[in-house]
């Protein structure tokens, strides 16, 4: 087996166990037995464990942040491509447990990889919206093209779809197109309204005040 193949099947067995025990579950020496291995092997293509969870971390979200690109562009009407992103972004997340039980988990409080995963995250962050803030009418959802307005904005997609992803791996018996509606419901209903120039009124006669 060359050496690039090789790292590919340890990086192949560490995901699956990370997705399966989490970060302070698995061990090197459990990486190495699965990747039919030895420890030092596995450390002549990785320099830690922590290594190879920031190189897992950086492959998936680049994977996602490819779905994006590949779905979401084109000339068909923006409801059609938002659903198809949306859908080969839940298809990569079935097809993919690491996603839903460990991507989008933010480290789960660990303090040597939380930071790691922060960083990770925040690069993805700013390439997704990019892609947002390009279709006509954004700029009603988002207000602004920097600053608070894309912080809310992630805060909401990052909301929706990767809480339904770490629920959906508490439940995967659910099918995925149900998943997807919940989705669509939740945010390209809002979207729509928002990319035709319709904003939310207090009605004066409720007495919310914001």
């Amino acid at each position: 087996m060359t050496a690039a193949a090789r790292r590919e099947v340890i990086a192949a067995s560490a995901t699956d166990l990370f997705a399966e025990r989490g970060y302070r579950g698995t061990s090197i020496e459990e990486i190495a037995r699965r990747s039919g291995v030895t420890p030092p092997v596995v450390y002549e293509h990785f320099a830690s464990k922590v290594d190879i969870y920031r190189v897992l971390l950086e492959l998936h979200f680049a994977d996602l942040r490819a779905v994006w690109r590949e779905h979401l562009s084109g000339d068909d009407p923006l409801g059609e491509r938002v659903a198809r992103s949306c859908d080969a972004w839940f298809a990569y997340v079935e097809a993919h447990p690491f996603a839903g039980r460990v991507l989008f988990r933010d480290g789960d409080g660990d303090p040597e990889i939380e930071p790691i995963h922060r960083e990770v995250a925040e690069r993805s962050r700013e390439a997704v919206l990019r892609l947002f803030v390009a279709e006509p009418g954004a700029e009603n959802v988002v207000a602004t093209a920097d600053g608070e307005g894309l912080e809310m904005v992630w805060v909401v997609l990052r909301g929706v779809l990767q809480g339904l992803a770490v629920w959906w791996s508490e439940h995967p018996l659910v099918p995925r197109e149900r998943v997807l509606a919940t989705a669509m419901n939740s945010l390209w209903i809002g979207f729509e309204r928002a990319q035709r120039g319709e904003e939310w009124q207090n009605p004066p006669a409720s007495g919310f005040r914001p």
